[in-house]
């Protein structure tokens, strides 16, 4: 048996081809077959027609009638069949009969079937009634008229019957084969152009792919989504859900069948459903979907100029999250130890001159003087933050603000106890990455002072940072939050991920941080909001 490789063409071209002869193939049988049917209905009726005339004219002809009524058949028998024979020549039968009632035949038109009977099947001139139908003309079948002979009381004495039979197959097939020949070869004319063209069509709109190139890409696209590890979701320019990968289901909750529905009947989280709906272009915006932090981008998808659908990716980076911020604490330390090192080799190389020049009473008022502005930086904290991971934090922020030229205050009104550990690690992650920012801002344009105030109302942990910088223009304010905005210089290495690692930080828990202009409209105000804390 050949394999499907060797009969079955490659190419697109050719399969058309293949299928439109087929269905050709299948067209010229079944028009064959109702030729056939419809020559032999047309027959049946026209020769039908032809032979109950003939049937008639010979069962009323005075001849047969006098010899069928006055019992004179066997005398006459030369006579009648000379008859017989003129009339199957007249009406080009193929046999006439002259029988007695019962169907037993006494005068042929070739002298067969003489003494044998007739087929009477389902023939009703025994009734006295003309009848016309298919019969076994003594093995042949044919069509016949058989008509009573009826004497002058109305009884039957015999049956004329003309029969002719049905023409062989291949005089059926003689008769409708030019017709056959002509329409198969014009409906196959019209196939091969009309497989050429469509096969022109498709190739086009396939970027000249075949269909096992075209089923190789299907497959490995169905391969690739479900092996990458990022989401990918694509929604036609209706709404509606064209491609969905196994992690995307994943990362954004949804089960079932949800290919070729729209976005708005699916359950989806609300922030969810309005990122996917949205047509603008995005890079890198940080989303927080429960438990979870996913980096989206979306792009457009674009044919003839004309948009058609965006691919939107999602990629988890809830692990990069802890390690990001773990990361900043652990810079933010860096830093500050880095200044204070610094303030220190200043403080020591003063003090080392100051014993060799012999002035021992300096030295002994600098190192007072030295204590007593740690320990008022550390009571300064202390008398308003119990926490020790946000105080030893604001402690080294300050000394570091310090060497900047920058004040940085704790708000009277300040008050935070110790902290769950999980709790208090959010706050110093969000408080150290806005006192950057604000010691940064308000350097830049030579601001002297940031203010903090920090408190803990019920299970929410409420921050304030007040710095005197250029603060934040009103047509940015929607985007500082953003991963990669700063108000520093574009070439600085790892800028823009401050804020958007506090609006994270904050999302994440429940909470929202925000961003309004200063009191006399200079500077910033940064208020954050972290819900679910709980008293250490």
């Amino acid at each position: 048996m050949w394999s499907r490789s060797r009969w079955w063409p490659a190419t697109l071209a050719g399969q058309f081809l293949v299928l439109q002869l087929t269905v050709l193939l299948a067209v010229v049988a079944l028009a064959s077959i109702v030729s056939v049917q419809q020559s032999d209905a047309d027959f049946r009726d026209t020769r039908g027609a032809r032979m109950r005339s003939a049937a008639e004219s010979m069962a009323n002809t005075a001849v047969v009638r006098d010899a069928f009524v006055k019992d004179r058949v066997e005398s006459r028998r030369g006579t009648l069949t000379s008859y017989t024979q003129r009339k199957r020549n007249d009406v080009q039968a193929s046999g006439v009969y002259l029988t007695d009632p019962e169907g037993r035949v006494l005068v042929s038109s070739d002298f067969g079937g003489r003494g044998q009977h007739i087929d009477l099947g389902s023939s009703t001139v025994q009734q006295l009634r003309t009848w016309t139908g298919d019969v076994d003309d003594f093995g042949t079948p044919s069509i016949a008229a058989q008509v009573p002979i009826i004497d002058d009381g109305g009884d039957l004495v015999g049956i004329s019957m003309v029969a002719e039979e049905y023409p062989t197959w291949r005089e059926r097939a003689r008769s409708v084969l030019p017709d056959l020949l002509t329409f198969a070869g014009f409906a196959l004319g019209l196939g091969v152009a009309g497989s050429f063209l469509l096969s022109r069509l498709i190739r086009r709109r396939t970027r000249g792919l075949e269909p096992a190139a075209i089923a190789a890409l299907a497959d490995q696209r169905e391969a690739l989504l479900h092996s990458i590890r990022e989401g990918v979701v694509a929604v036609a320019d209706d709404g509606t859900v064209t491609v969905l990968s196994d992690s995307a289901r994943e990362l954004i909750g949804l089960d079932g069948d949800v290919e070729g529905r729209r976005i708005d009947d699916l359950d989806l989280d609300p922030a969810v459903r309005d990122l996917l709906s949205d047509d603008a272009e995005i890079r890198d915006r940080v989303v927080v979907l429960g438990e979870r932090v996913l980096v989206v981008n979306r792009n457009p998808v674009v044919e003839g100029g004309r948009r058609v659908a965006a691919v939107t990716t999602l990629r988890d980076r809830t692990e990069l999250l802890a390690l990001q911020s773990e990361l900043s604490a652990r810079e933010s330390i860096t830093n500050t130890l880095r200044a204070q090192t610094h303030e220190f080799h200043n403080q020591l190389h003063t003090i080392s001159g100051l014993v060799q020049l012999g002035e021992y009473d300096e030295v002994s008022r600098l190192v007072g003087t030295l204590s007593r502005r740690r320990r008022e930086i550390s009571d300064a904290v202390l008398a308003h933050v119990d926490d020790p991971a946000v105080a030893a934090l604001l402690i080294a922020k300050t000394s570091l603000a310090v060497e900047r030229g920058v004040e940085l205050r704790i708000a009277d009104d300040s008050s935070l106890p110790r902290l769950d550990p999980e709790a208090s690690t959010d706050v110093g992650t969000v408080l150290g990455n806005l006192v950057d920012n604000a010691v940064d801002a308000s350097v830049s344009v030579g601001g002297t002072s940031v203010e903090v105030a920090l408190c803990l109302e019920g299970d929410v942990v409420r921050m304030t940072v007040t710095d005197t910088g250029p603060g934040v223009p009103p047509d940015e304010v929607g985007r500082i939050f953003r991963r990669g905005w700063s108000s520093k210089a574009p070439t600085v290495e790892g800028r823009g991920v401050g804020l958007a690692l506090v609006q994270v930080v904050c999302e994440r828990r429940g909470g929202a941080v925000g961003v309004r202009a200063g009191q006399d409209g200079t500077g910033a105000v940064f208020e954050v909001r972290l819900p679910g804390a709980e008293v250490g």
